[in-house]
């Protein structure tokens, strides 16, 4: 039998979950990617050739992709000498694919049949929207670029964010939505890689309408600029301000981490997320569910096959007829 599920965010936190996914056997995999990123070569390509962003798509349609490792990496790849300098060639690929066939439904609906990609990649609008931000103090910020800027003080913090102008959603997204069985909520920047697709008129009201169980997988490091003293129970009440849906469950890491990288985090003013269990609990989070997801690499990332095995678990629990959470 098998078992849809999508997987909703952007980043390297859903490129991640999805590398982990694609392998399980019995998994229908379907991604949907925010489309509002403003920084980087994305910014670059949005305000040159006026197209959506694509770094966030290009990094999940590279995680599902059935073609060689060296496709793969041909489209992660970055150039590090002028005049190319940290221009991606996946991103100028689609640009060009866009020019070449007309529209960016048609660029990406190539994409999936060049790169035999298992399962679906789908933007969560084809509306062009950028992702803004009103702090604590009143100041406005009116691009995604801004949130994590350079001396951004953590004592004036997001008080909310919106989308300007508004988005409509993707009608393949909401479908996506509610013919799923679970719905994982990838890591990542909380407020410019989850929320902004709950920004996106009608994801909300998918999300509470389908009968799919919804997961978060908590962020292991809080994030300068955007949740310094976030514990995850604030991660999960900001979740549920925006989707009108508190998560089933929660995927947390169990496990220290080592010294040696929290000092190398805290001199960015990224510190662990605090696992608050009675204060998730309190907000009707039914399972948290704790293991090792840190990946063995000199960053603080979710190791895909950890994070894949520790969700197929939780699917199981969450399934009817399960034993009960713990």
């Amino acid at each position: 039998m098998t078992c849809a599920v999508t997987v909703i965010g952007g980043g390297t936190g859903s490129f991640h979950v999805l590398s982990g996914l694609r392998d399980l056997p019995g998994l229908e995999v379907r991604s949907i990617v925010t489309m509002m990123d403003a920084g980087g070569d994305s910014g670059r390509l949005r305000d040159e050739f006026g197209v959506l962003p694509p770094g966030d798509l290009r990094r999940c349609l590279v995680a599902l992709s059935d073609e060689s490792a060296l496709l793969r990496d041909l489209f992660s790849y970055r150039f590090s000498e002028a005049p190319l300098a940290g221009r991606s060639f996946g991103n100028l690929f689609l640009l060009a694919l866009t020019r070449l066939l007309g529209s960016e439904r048609d660029a990406i609906e190539a994409a999936l049949r060049l790169l035999r990609i298992r399962g679906r990649v789908i933007p969560v609008t084809w509306d062009h929207a950028h992702l803004c931000a009103e702090l604590a103090d009143g100041t406005r910020i009116e691009s995604e670029a801004g949130f994590s800027a350079p001396g951004r003080d953590p004592g004036n913090p997001i008080r909310r964010v919106h989308l300007r102008p508004g988005a409509r959603a993707n009608p393949e997204a909401l479908e996506a939505i509610h013919a799923s069985d679970f719905i994982v909520l990838a890591p990542g920047d909380l407020y410019s890689s989850t929320i902004p697709n709950l920004l996106v008129e009608g994801i909300p009201q998918a999300l509470q309408a389908t009968p799919a169980r919804v997961v978060y997988v908590q962020n292991l490091m809080t994030r300068s600029g955007e949740t310094h003293g976030y514990t995850a129970a604030r991660h999960v009440c900001e979740i549920a301000r925006y989707a009108g849906r508190v998560p089933d469950a929660v995927l947390v890491h169990g496990d220290p981490i080592s010294a040696e990288l929290i000092a190398r985090y805290a001199s960015e003013s990224a510190f662990p997320v605090e696992i608050d269990a009675e204060a998730l609990r309190a907000q009707g989070v039914s399972l948290l569910y704790e293991a090792d997801l840190l990946s063995e690499s000199p960053l603080v990332r979710h190791d895909p096959a950890r994070t894949a095995t520790a969700l197929a678990h939780i699917f199981a629990r969450l399934t009817p007829g399960a034993s009960p959470t713990r």
